[in-house]
């Protein structure tokens, strides 16, 4: 018999035996409609600019669907602009973290490391712990800890610690950001359809002026986020989307699986 299966259809019903998830913002949005509370979504973000490249179509989402979202900035990137100082720097790139969150619908907080010179200690496990026991997340997203920066690993081990010893436990997802180049050996197994707000995710990007976010979406550059969504999309059945690794262990009862 000939087969009337669309590629679409065939790369949803591959995903599903994969495990792979494909997330509607309408179910999610219909559940805070009807008056279920509204869900707490934290991001852990090394630098300001990491949480937009690598979940800000995700966070926009579960903004528009209702839920609060924070996104912590483990540092002010004080090393990240060739030229100026960490005060100068932190200042500029401070007011374009508060730019991306208005645009994604979040809030920032700022966690206190330093650019470039970020550790991983029993006193920053605490802080941690406390910081996100402040905003008592359903939902928390943070680097993958397989990662060429080493920012990037010490939010990534602090967020993970905090996981472990939460009294109340969240949900935790890893993102990834320039895959290959930075992001290495990243496996998903959940995606978000972004495709309804890939161009807020942008905007929120581009916010981050100092970083010359146009380079992220290069072609041809390395851990280019353009191929990325693409890939992320086409391994779903989307135009585009963006990836996570779910931490495996005890588990609160939420889930992106519905985004």
């Amino acid at each position: 018999m000939k087969s009337t299966l669309s590629r679409k259809a065939f790369m949803r019903q591959a995903a599903v035996g994969l495990g792979m998830l494909s997330m509607p913002s309408s179910t999610l949005a219909s559940k805070t409609a009807s008056g279920a509370d509204p869900l707490k979504i934290v991001c852990v973000g090394a630098h300001p600019d990491d949480p937009e490249s690598g979940a800000g179509g995700t966070l926009a989402k579960f903004a528009a669907a209702g839920h609060s979202v924070t996104v912590i900035y483990f540092t002010r990137g004080e090393a990240g602009i060739p030229g100026k100082a960490h005060d100068e720097a932190a200042a500029i790139r401070t007011a374009e973290a508060a730019a991306a969150c208005k645009v994604l619908g979040a809030k920032p907080v700022f966690a206190g490391q330093i650019d470039g010179s970020s550790v991983v200690t029993g006193e920053w496990v605490a802080r941690m712990e406390r910081l996100l026991a402040d905003e008592n997340p359903n939902i928390v997203f943070a680097h993958w800890p397989i990662d060429s920066h080493k920012d990037h690993q010490c939010a990534s081990l602090l967020t993970i610690q905090a996981w472990m010893r939460a009294q109340s436990k969240f949900d935790l997802y890893f993102f990834e950001v320039c895959t290959g180049s930075q992001t290495m050996v990243f496996h998903p197994t959940d995606y978000v359809d972004i495709t309804d707000v890939v161009e807020r995710k942008h905007r929120a990007v581009y916010c981050h002026a100092s970083q010359n976010p146009a380079e992220l979406y290069r072609q041809g550059a390395p851990g280019n986020h353009a191929i990325m969504e693409e890939y992320r999309g086409m391994q779903m059945g989307a135009r585009a989307a963006e990836a996570f690794v779910r931490m495996v262990g005890q588990r609160r009862g939420s889930s992106i699986a519905g985004l």
